[in-house]
């Protein structure tokens, strides 16, 4: 405004020219609008200064899973595993794991079953190191998994949870997550596996379509199919399914199964599920309740033992008398 009065009266006295005036009136625009910015600059740099603060507080976090120093190289892990009178419990709760004690020989496949809250997914997040033991030992191949590589350790294991995790990106690469040098062939190869290249190859861009963050373009079974072929192409000597098959039809898990056959050969598998079916072909079975181990063997040893497992088998089974 002061620009505007007092050149104007310049202008009219003739003691300043339009041309000049015009340009002041410019000018001065142009000087204000950066200003208009300013705000929003600042307010950029509060949130990158909170997102700061949240990192360094992140780094500066204590590590409560400490490293061990022994490496374990692939070529060597048999894939014996071993539980001796493990006792867990999480902060300020009762023991989910009480004195238990497993032997799982290498290049075997066990099964794992129970009811919610018995403590099976507890037992792998011991061995993955997730947690710590409060009293016992958990071994691979004889050699104590504290005094292991944490990264040594969780790369010679390959986990398919039940909560499956996708990021913001293509089949092909949430595929080869973990496993960055495998080749496009390699890929379609695990994925086959996987019974999941049929339906990739019906998205709109096939491998290359974004599946959205946390996989939300996919439905719940196209997703587990995904992170099965994420542990296939790994190819680690120790494999663990939890709950792998829960989110897919029955057809389509018998056809997991079917591949499950191949995978598992040469290879320790550890398989936790409430589908009886996904599991019945395992070299050891054992049920578990309130943290420990009530029942095992094969699946026509439990039967003939009349027991949980037996019970569980007759109601999925669709034979019990209380389903009519």
């Amino acid at each position: 405004m002061i620009t505007l009065y007092f050149g104007g009266r310049e202008v009219l006295q003739g003691q300043l020219s339009v041309g000049i005036y015009g340009f002041m009136v410019f000018i001065v625009q142009n000087l204000l609008w950066p200003f208009t910015e300013l705000s929003e600059i600042l307010d950029e740099y509060q949130r990158a200064m909170a997102s700061v603060r949240r990192v360094m507080g992140l780094l500066d976090t204590s590590v409560m899973i400490p490293h061990g120093d022994r490496s374990l190289p692939l070529n060597t892990v048999q894939g014996e595993l071993q539980f001796d009178d493990i006792t867990f419990a999480y902060n300020g709760r009762n023991p989910v794991l009480k004195h238990l004690s497993l032997h799982i020989p290498a290049s075997e496949t066990i099964g794992i079953v129970g009811a919610t809250g018995s403590g099976k997914s507890t037992l792998v997040k011991l061995l993955l190191r997730f947690y710590e033991v409060q009293s016992g030992r958990i071994s691979i191949d004889g050699v104590d998994i504290r005094e292991l590589n944490l990264l040594d350790l969780r790369q010679r294991i390959g986990w398919v949870s039940q909560d499956v995790f996708l990021f913001h990106g293509t089949v092909a690469e949430n595929i080869r997550y973990g496993s960055f040098d495998a080749t496009r062939e390699q890929i379609i190869h695990a994925a086959k596996l996987a019974e999941a290249h049929e339906f990739i190859e019906q998205l709109p861009q096939g491998y290359d379509t974004i599946v959205g963050e946390r996989g939300q373009k996919l439905s719940g079974g196209q997703r587990q199919r995904l992170a099965i072929a994420r542990a296939i192409l790994k190819d680690p000597p120790i494999l663990i399914l939890d709950e792998a098959t829960s989110a897919v039809d029955n057809e389509t898990e018998a056809a997991i199964q079917k591949s499950l056959q191949l995978i598992t050969q040469n290879r320790t598998t550890i398989a936790i599920a409430h589908r009886l079916s996904t599991i019945r072909h395992a070299d050891c079975i054992y049920v578990m309740n309130q943290g420990q181990i009530i029942e095992q063997g094969t699946h026509e040893e439990l039967l003939s033992l009349n027991g949980s497992y037996s019970n569980l088998w007759t109601v999925q089974s669709g034979l019990s008398s209380t389903l009519h």
